[in-house]
């Protein structure tokens, strides 16, 4: 195959299937590069017809592009399962997240707030919902672009408490990573790959699926502990 494997992905992923592409190659000689953007953004570009040879985004996000015609049903992968994480800006005083109220008292405290536009970020306003605290923290959101990491604004001091993927806010430098939210309110999102519906040729298919096979094996789970996250 002469030319490398293009894919999309949101930027949750893109630091491990960055490790695992450069792995891949190494193995088969087969070079993968991906463009890392927004979920949001990589979603509708799908739709819009670019073509790529893979897609890695939100479980649900690849069953909503399976369901409109754009991603094989057949060819769907679970990757990796990945959790959100609290952080603040270097040297702040550390809340307390341990508990599910703690949480909530961080999040009345905090002066400034920010979260992703992806799953995550819609799971966190449903749970401010129920909290009861939407109306009484909006104003102190600040809402992320797509593609800007959470992580990159409490680093700057835009944001005084940053909710992301702990694969987002692992390699941003200027922050500290106070933990996981704890479990009664933890948000996990599984990311998943599909192959374009149009298809490829047979050889540039098979590559992509022995591609697959590799992000999805035992053989990768070193990569998924660097990166924050878990076997799907």
């Amino acid at each position: 195959m002469q030319t490398a494997l293009h894919g999309i992905s949101s930027m949750a992923t893109r630091q491990l299937l960055a490790e695992l592409a450069t792995a891949f190659e190494q193995q088969s000689g087969v070079r993968v590069v991906f463009e890392s953007v927004g979920g949001v953004d990589a979603a509708r570009r799908v739709q819009a017809g670019e073509v790529f040879d893979v897609v890695v985004l939100a479980s649900d996000a690849i069953d909503k592009l399976i369901a409109s015609g754009h991603l094989r049903a057949d060819s769907k992968v679970d990757l990796v399962r990945s959790g959100v994480a609290v952080a603040v800006r270097e040297g702040a005083p550390l809340p307390d997240i341990g508990s599910e109220d703690a949480v909530r008292q961080a999040v009345l405290a905090a002066p400034s707030l920010s979260c992703s536009t992806g799953p995550s970020g819609v799971a966190l306003a449903k749970l401010f919902e129920r909290w009861g605290i939407a109306g009484e923290i909006q104003g102190r959101m600040v809402q992320a672009p797509p593609g800007v990491p959470v992580g990159a604004l409490v680093a700057r001091g835009e944001v005084a408490l940053g909710f992301q993927q702990l694969s987002e806010l692992l390699h941003v430098p200027g922050i500290t990573i106070v933990g996981p939210l704890p479990s009664a309110i933890q948000i996990t999102t599984t990311f998943s790959a599909a192959l374009p519906a149009a298809g490829a040729d047979a050889v540039r298919d098979e590559a992509v699926q022995a591609l697959l096979r590799y992000m999805a094996s035992p053989g990768a789970a070193g990569a998924r502990h660097r990166q924050g996250m878990e076997p799907a």
